[in-house]
């Protein structure tokens, strides 16, 4: 997920094991504590096990070792977790969003992953802050429109997505950037969180992993704005200037900005989760007043639709996140991040038009299990 059975150098070791604290500091608390162990567990394995040429550690001019630099996803989102155990030990302390990893070249090892395909770009998209706001007035009356059903105790939110990344891959002392091939990615969460399923060719095997955890104290996590619940969120105020400040109050400390911060969480939430219809009516009206907050022209979608974006610039990484919608219906299609200015990742290899990461919203339905999706319910 090592044809040379050769110990790492000692001061190579001390690398790694330096890396390894932050990638835990970023995980939420409690959140997936058994697939933490048994990840802790792999890595060390793999560590034993991998060449000589280990992955050095990518300090960056825009990089932050800080725990508190570190952005606080979605556990559902959190791609980390689910690559190979040689990339968790790396990509947890980097900072500008991309993936580093060893490949060891081994079949079903670290060299099996999809990271493999041409490094994706794009046109940089041209930016305009004075059209955000009535661009969100329009998105969040056309959200107001869309009844959703609730979600039963015994129900499952399903949400199907096509996604991509982009990763700095070393060989042998050698990196270079790649990029996976779109692919999809299915989710299953129980309104309460106490349930989940994860599949994703290239880092989950073929019928998935369970998301399903307690604390270290054996009680079941308490849900937050970066680690909701369908149940949490639809506890959630709906006036937008109560909800912005209750993710500045919860996500105080996160990420490298607060506003950069407020702008992922919210982000997180249209993504990947599965919002009521006057929740997402506040979403948006409440990014409209998050400072640094632009239209962008043109975006293209990990499926290829072409549709209009609000984004932010990431000024410390030179990354812009952009959320992408349908230009006539204004319905949401999916996020990317695109590194805009400058150039980040181990030896600068991240240029900008390089599409860090890449999300298109599929499908997103209520199942009655585990597994099964929209076309088996209905």
């Amino acid at each position: 997920m090592n044809a040379n059975p050769s110990q790492p150098h000692p001061a190579e070791q001390e690398e790694t094991v330096r890396l390894l604290p932050p990638l835990e500091r970023e995980l939420p608390a409690g959140r997936h504590q058994f697939h933490k162990e048994r990840l802790m567990s792999t890595i060390r394995d793999d560590l034993r096990a991998a060449d000589t040429t280990s992955v050095p550690a990518r300090p960056t001019s825009n990089s932050s070792s800080s725990s508190n630099s570190t952005k606080q996803r979605n556990p559902f989102l959190r791609r980390a977790i689910l690559l190979p155990a040689l990339a968790c030990a790396v990509a947890g302390t980097i900072a500008t969003g991309a993936y580093l990893f060893a490949d060891q070249g081994a079949t079903g090892g670290t060299g099996s992953g999809i990271a493999t395909g041409p490094v994706l770009t794009t046109r940089i998209g041209a930016a305009d802050p004075a059209g955000a706001t009535q661009l969100l007035d329009r998105i969040s009356l056309a959200a107001a429109d869309v009844s959703r059903p609730s979600v039963r105790a015994n129900q499952f939110v399903y949400i199907g997505s096509t996604t991509a990344g982009t990763y700095v891959k070393t060989v042998k002392g050698k990196s270079t950037l790649v990029s996976e091939k779109p692919h999809l990615r299915e989710t299953w969460q129980s309104p309460d969180g106490t349930k989940g399923w994860l599949i994703e060719p290239g880092n989950t095997g073929p019928e998935g992993i369970t998301l399903e955890g307690l604390t270290e104290t054996g009680q079941v996590p308490t849900a937050t704005i970066g680690a909701p619940t369908y149940d949490y969120l639809a506890a959630l105020p709906t006036d937008p200037d109560v909800l912005l400040q209750k993710i500045y109050k919860e996500t105080a400390g996160q990420g490298r900005s607060r506003d950069q911060q407020a702008f992922t969480t919210i982000g997180d939430l249209l993504l990947e989760s599965y919002p009521p219809a006057g929740l997402s009516v506040a979403l948006y009206k409440a990014a409209a007043k998050i400072p640094g907050v632009v239209v962008v022209d043109d975006a293209v979608d990990a499926a290829g639709r072409h549709g209009v974006a609000v984004a932010r610039l990431d000024e410390t990484s030179g990354e812009r996140t952009e959320w992408i919608f349908d230009r006539k219906t204004s319905a949401f299609l999916g996020e990317r991040t695109v590194q805009v200015q400058g150039n980040s990742g181990e030896k600068g290899l991240i240029t900008p038009g390089t599409v860090v990461s890449t999300r298109a919203v599929m499908t997103r339905a209520i199942v009655d299990g585990i597994k099964q999706t929209p076309a088996q319910a209905g």
